[in-house]
């Protein structure tokens, strides 16, 4: 079971593991860009999906798919037909398992996604307010692996 891939929510509160990954696609549907809050729907097949902790709460978002998503802290989860359960990529505790290699639905992809890429970075060290914010932000997010426990003990 340790080649099984992990998974869950951001808080924690939900938690899968698949015995293995299948098509991995970026999804521009109008429904993935609203369930994801982004400009696509990063999915993977899951194959022998299992839930660890927990189980998502779900939304039909359609007449054939349901959308798994963490009923505590809201990250997306699953896009279920019935023919089986994609996994959101950002989900997994190593997202670059399942790079995309397919896009689908063309008609509702955004004008201005073909150029993200081409877009400038903001370099460290060129915004010392930003840079001193950053270095401030303490995650309470739940870890990139399985634990026995969560949340922790609050820090007294």
């Amino acid at each position: 079971m340790s080649d099984d891939v992990t998974g869950g929510c951001q808080c924690g509160a939900v938690r899968f593991r698949c015995a293995a990954l299948g098509r991995a696609s970026l999804c521009h549907c109008r429904m993935c860009q609203k369930a994801f809050g982004g400009f696509y729907g990063p999915l993977v097949t899951a194959k022998g999906l299992a839930w660890t902790r927990g189980e998502p709460a779900r939304f039909r978002s359609s007449n054939v798919i349901r959308r798994g998503f963490c009923e505590k802290c809201g990250t997306p989860l699953t896009y279920e037909y019935e023919g089986g359960t994609e996994i959101a990529i950002g989900a997994l505790d190593d997202p670059s398992l399942a790079a995309p290699v397919i896009q689908l639905n063309p008609a509702d992809k955004l004008d201005f996604v073909e150029g993200l890429h081409a877009l400038p970075w903001r370099p460290a060290g060129e915004n010392a307010a930003f840079d001193a914010f950053m270095a401030s932000v303490e995650s309470y997010q739940h870890p990139d692996h399985d634990t026995e426990t969560w949340p922790p003990e609050e820090k007294s």
